[in-house]
């Protein structure tokens, strides 16, 4: 029995809503003569989800993001791989070099490969320029191979 009670209840407060609007519930829905109909995107964007914190996504993302540490060579790999670029250069020898690239935003970074053909090694600024116009810090270089076949990646 309670249950016939609850559905009349909701009966008796559906009638009474109805009553206060009884006067305009039958009227056609109101079309603006002079203003255009908001388009159904923009109209849906009202009722979108908002970031109450702006950037806290971006930020949360930037504390995930890993980065890598710089790996040191020892003083015999840097000149193993000092003979390597001036042989290149002298010959023209297409290469691919590993190098460290520093985040701007942390501490560490990532490694990058990149290839071609050694345009010139410049002392005064410790870069590796390549024919693209590519520049690489002489002192992040981790890696040297040659007689590589392809283009820069």
């Amino acid at each position: 029995m309670p249950r016939v009670l609850r559905n009349a209840n909701a009966t008796n407060r559906l009638e009474d809503t109805m009553s206060k609007y009884s006067d305009i519930i039958d009227l056609p829905h109101h079309v603006s003569a002079t203003r255009k109909p908001m388009p159904m995107k923009n109209r849906a964007a009202q009722f979108a989800p908002f970031a109450a914190l702006n950037g806290h996504d971006d930020a949360i993302n930037e504390t995930a993001r890993t980065t890598c540490q710089k790996i040191d060579l020892s003083e015999t790999e840097c000149e193993y791989m000092s003979k390597v670029l001036s042989h290149a250069l002298d010959t023209g020898a297409e290469v691919r070099v590993t190098y460290f690239n520093p985040d701007c935003r942390k501490s560490g970074g990532e490694y990058l490969s990149a290839c071609g053909v050694v345009r010139k090694i410049d002392e005064y600024d410790r870069m590796l320029v390549f024919d693209s116009g590519l520049a690489v810090p002489l002192d992040n270089l981790y890696n040297i191979e040659t007689g590589i076949s392809g283009s820069e990646s």
